[in-house]
């Protein structure tokens, strides 16, 4: 009898986590929260600890014929401590693990760093450790950020409450957008290499695929006026996604308005341009590191002038379900199509 295989593209990523996490047991009562949020949280004395891992992929997450290896090492750290931030917490330390193949030469790893040594001096973190090895194929990187908080201070992913409004900081689709075009002139490059790459009028949308940066900004500020939030994530995925994780995490509904919907002009104009829709780019796009979180009605008016937060929706009871409200009024069943991994 042959043996069953379940293809992991089946389960999708999310479903592979809650597979494998229904085979861990946590066995020391310092471990305040394990897998399923932005990251791990452990006792440390009068504070917590919050712990995350990302694996950046050659050919996967970034595309070397067009990422410079600057960038790379920028963008490796940004989006741990993006996953820090998203606990409400303030980065402390990096650990970082590179494999790489022989086609790199120091030169090469001293750029990389070069880009994790300025993503360290930005966010105010060390670089404690790590590991170096050979890799068979590209270049593979892994961050561990470690953060810390106070265990009232932190935000996780299920804590919103019915009446909560729903925020999410920055714009949003310009990773998709930039991400795009940015294939776009690979294409173009490699049908013709004598072709200088059209990037002038894509700073914007190609910037931000190549060089996101965690919005710190808005944590340290959200301390200054007192402001818990009382659920939040990253963007990474797309915020339909997200909105789903805070929903399914939290046990409730959320209706979000199309017309609230933070988008840059120059993603707007280049995904008409691409023939994308700019609200699927918004809804579907991920990678564009904003956070998403929700606040007690009662803050409001402490973030009512922020320049770089909009209210986009508010959480609703669980049977209400979750749906988009166009610009003509018609509510819509919110689909999270999000980044398949598998």
């Amino acid at each position: 009898m042959s043996e069953k295989r379940t293809e992991i593209s089946e389960l999708g990523e999310f479903g592979l986590i809650d597979h494998l996490n229904s085979t861990v047991l946590i066995k020391n009562s310092g471990t305040v929260k394990g897998i399923g949020d932005d990251a791990a949280v452990i006792e440390a004395g009068d504070h917590v600890k919050v712990v995350t891992t990302d694996l950046l992929l050659e050919g996967v997450h970034f595309d070397l014929s067009y990422a410079p290896l600057t960038h790379v090492g920028f963008k490796a750290v940004a989006v741990n401590i993006s996953d820090v931030a998203a606990m409400n917490a303030i980065p402390k330390q990096i650990t970082v693990s590179i494999a790489l193949s022989n086609r790199f030469s120091v030169e090469a790893v001293d750029a990389l760093y070069e880009g994790i040594n300025a993503a360290c001096e930005h966010y105010g973190v060390d670089l404690v450790g790590g590991d170096t090895t050979a890799s068979r194929g590209g270049l593979v990187i892994s961050i561990t950020a470690i953060g810390e908080a106070r265990k009232e201070q932190l935000s996780y992913r299920s804590g919103a409450k019915v009446n909560d409004i729903l925020c999410v900081t920055g714009d949003l689709g310009a990773a998709l957008v930039g991400l795009q075009i940015l294939e776009r002139e690979k294409q173009v490059y490699l049908s013709n290499p004598d072709m200088k790459p059209d990037l002038e009028k894509y700073t914007v949308v190609t910037g931000r695929q190549l060089k996101p940066d965690a919005r710190m900004d808005i944590i340290h500020e959200m301390r200054e006026l007192g402001v818990v939030p009382t659920s939040m994530l990253d963007i990474s995925d797309g915020l339909a996604s997200e909105i789903f994780h805070i929903c399914k995490a939290s046990g409730v509904g959320a209706t979000i308005y199309e017309d609230k919907l933070p988008i840059d002009k120059q993603t707007f104009d280049t995904a008409v341009e691409l023939n994308l829709d700019p609200i699927t780019c918004v809804l579907n796009g991920g990678e564009d590191y904003e956070l998403l979180f929700t606040i007690d009605q009662k803050d409001f008016a402490k973030l009512e002038k922020h320049p770089d937060i909009h209210f986009i929706g508010h959480i609703t009871k669980a049977e209400e379900g979750k749906y988009l409200v166009t610009k003509s009024g018609t509510a819509v069943q919110l689909k999270a199509q999000g980044w398949k991994h598998f």
